[in-house]
């Protein structure tokens, strides 16, 4: 920046007329170029940090680790509990989740993810964890524990506030099947994740598919199922129906006893013929969705987890149809 400076003691009003239009001349000149340095000063990055950065991101607040947590390629494992033992902490990133928003009001969205810690045995403590940039790094915002074996059916931020639609255990349900729908709700608030009292929405049931078109994108927890054909499931009434590569499907589905326990019965379809790569797809989907024994949900997903002829086992992943 120029700055003029102009002493006037017994200077004529000519000559001191003349040293300010001078120096308004050079501040004139200069304004246009410190304009252009500032457009040329790189702005600090205020985006949500990206799915990358988030799975390399260094999280607090998740117990089972004793301390800060730093993520490689989503995963964190700890030491074994005893030398040689097999038995260690660990801390997963969970399924590529990743909700945007932003939640403190400065205009400039945080990134919400989902942890999963493992103590060794056999619970898993979820916990939701907010992640910005406040002074240009990639910075664990605050964290918060969803629950010992809670699913997320959906979720949402809203009104600056994070909203998760969850399946978690009610007052009778054993550890391994829950069953109360509830509605969780935190808001950040400093360093920490404030949460609201939960709204209980029902039990867990086939309802929980209806409204919803699923497509399938992974045939295995980690084996993805083709972007091409389509295979799609909806709730229709007592049936599921839906496309299954190829041909149109529709099979009866029940309940059972425990919630998220379901039958689904032999498959109908209309019978045209397409190219083989698609008839494939459908011969494998259709013989998984025999098998399908448990509904339950994953960080928004829909898992159905099946038992082959062969006595293996799978789990069927599905997204929701975004609307177009």
């Amino acid at each position: 920046m120029t700055t003029c400076t102009a002493v006037f003691r017994g200077v004529s009003v000519l000559l001191a007329g003349a040293l300010v239009s001078a120096c308004q001349s050079r501040l004139d000149e200069a304004a246009p170029k410190a304009a252009k340095l500032m457009d040329q000063a790189p702005s600090a990055d205020r985006s949500a940090p990206s799915l990358q950065e988030l799975k390399h991101a260094t999280y607090r607040g998740v117990d089972v680790a004793g301390g800060d947590v730093t993520l490689v390629d989503g995963k964190w494992e700890g030491k074994p509990y005893e030398p040689g033992a097999a038995s260690r902490p660990g801390v997963t990133f969970v399924r590529d989740f990743r909700l945007a928003g932003d939640l403190d009001g400065d205009g400039a969205e945080e990134a919400v993810v989902l942890l999963a810690a493992n103590a060794g045995g056999t619970g898993e403590t979820s916990y939701v964890a907010v992640v910005g940039r406040p002074d240009g790094n990639v910075t664990n915002v605050a964290t918060a524990p969803v629950g010992d074996r809670v699913q997320v059916r959906n979720a949402r931020v809203a009104e600056r506030r994070i909203v998760l639609d969850v399946v978690r255990a009610g007052e009778n349900d054993a550890a391994c099947c829950p069953g109360d729908l509830v509605t969780r709700t935190w808001e950040l608030s400093g360093a920490a994740l404030k949460e609201a009292a939960p709204v209980k929405t029902g039990r867990l049931s086939l309802d929980a598919l209806a409204g919803t078109e699923w497509v399938l994108t992974s045939w295995a927890w980690d084996e993805a199922a083709p972007a091409a054909p389509d295979v799609t499931l909806t709730l229709d009434g007592t049936r599921v129906v839906g496309s299954a590569g190829c041909n149109n499907y529709f099979a009866q589905v029940t309940p059972g006893d425990a919630p998220g326990d379901i039958k689904i019965g032999p498959a109908g379809s209309t019978r045209k013929m397409c190219p083989e790569a698609e008839m494939a797809v459908e011969k494998r989907f259709l013989e998984q969705l025999a098998g399908v024994t448990q509904m339950r949900f994953v960080a928004g997903q829909l898992a159905l987890s099946y038992a082959k002829k062969d006595k293996s086992f799978g789990t069927m992943l599905f997204d929701r149809r975004t609307a177009k």
